[in-house]
C-alpha cells in the first residue's frame, strides 16, 4: 500500500538518533520515548491551494532531511512501517 499526501502535506520517515552519555554509554531511542524531530521526506503533496485556485508547490523535495515541530506530525503505520504525516508549515529547516 502506498501513501499519497494531499495539499501541502508530506510523508516523512522518522530519523531516530541514539544518545551517547559522557561515559560513552549509548542510549537507544526507545529509552527516552520522545517524538522525533528529524526525518527524511518520502513523498510530497502537490502543494497548497491558494485562493486564486493555483497551487503553491512545496519547497521541499523527496529525499530531503528536515527538522520539524516535535508534536505536529500524525503517526501512521502502513505494512508494519511507521511514517509521519505533517504540513509543510510545520517544517522548521532543511538539513544541508
Amino acid at each position: 500500500m502506498a501513501l499519497k499526501p494531499l495539499g501541502d502535506r508530506l510523508i516523512v520517515e522518522a530519523i531516530s538518533e541514539e544518545e551517547v552519555t559522557k561515559l560513552g554509554i549509548i542510549l537507544p531511542d526507545t529509552v527516552s520515548k520522545e517524538k522525533p524531530e528529524k526525518g527524511k521526506v518520502i513523498a510530497v503533496g502537490p502543494g497548497k491551494l491558494l485562493e486564486s485556485g493555483q497551487r503553491h508547490p512545496c519547497e521541499v523535495k523527496v529525499g530531503d532531511i528536515i527538522v520539524f515541530k516535535k508534536y505536529s506530525p500524525d503517526d501512521v503505520k502502513i505494512d508494519d512501517k511507521e511514517y509521519l504525516i505533517l504540513s509543510e508549515s510545520d517544517i522548521l529547516a532543511v538539513v544541508e
